[in-house]
């Protein structure tokens, strides 16, 4: 048992280290040898667990893929509306991505053309958003007059573009960033009787 215990715990650090790795330097530049010199196990140790840096980049992902499940299973306030469940997963997310490595570094794999695609965190993220704004709709709490697509264009558009900019400016994922996103959204994508009722800053703030 023992074995098998330090067996997982060798194959989740690995994980995080090739995440921090991966997040740093990029799957095409990242070696395997640095990776396991920074999780302190031998390259051999490293292709016991797993049999190529492919191997260890979609096993990143696939934990990546666990996080962010996880952030969009988060719950608001009863009697929240859709939209502001919506506009409280963003700023969830935006807070993993500032601190969750693995995190970062899945949604950095998933935009990486330089090796096959497995799993798509950002397909992931905006298939979540087209279920959130559809039952928005079906509520009536979309505004009149505006299209559900559009409405998940802008939101993945921007929270996307929101991870590749923070990987120079931290800012973009900030709280205020966010909630200033939404500020400017909110008005032209709610219900009147919705709006008055959406904490732009998330409703857990």
């Amino acid at each position: 048992m023992a074995k098998q215990e330090r067996a997982v715990r060798t194959r989740e650090t690995l994980i995080h280290r090739a995440a921090e790795t991966f997040d740093r330097e990029g799957f095409t530049i990242a070696s395997l040898t640095t990776i396991s010199t920074q999780a302190g196990v031998s390259n051999g140790a490293l292709h016991f667990h797993f049999a190529s840096k492919a191997a260890l980049a979609d096993a990143v992902e696939d934990a990546a893929l666990q996080g962010l499940r996880a952030v969009t299973a988060q719950s608001s306030p009863a009697g929240a509306s859709h939209l502001q469940h919506l506009v409280d997963v963003t700023h969830g997310l935006a807070h993993e991505l500032r601190g969750n490595k693995v995190l970062r570094a899945g949604f950095k794999l998933s935009g990486d053309v330089a090796r096959p695609r497995r799993t798509d965190l950002r397909e992931h993220w905006q298939s979540w958003v087209e279920e959130e704004v559809a039952r928005a709709g079906a509520q009536g709490e979309l505004r009149p007059g505006v299209e559900p697509e559009g409405a998940v264009s802008a939101v993945v558009g921007a929270t996307v573009g929101f991870e590749v900019l923070s990987v120079r400016d931290a800012t973009w994922i900030s709280r205020r960033t966010v909630t200033r996103f939404w500020e400017l959204l909110l008005p032209s994508l709610a219900a009147q009787d919705v709006l008055v009722r959406i904490q732009a800053q998330g409703s857990g703030a």
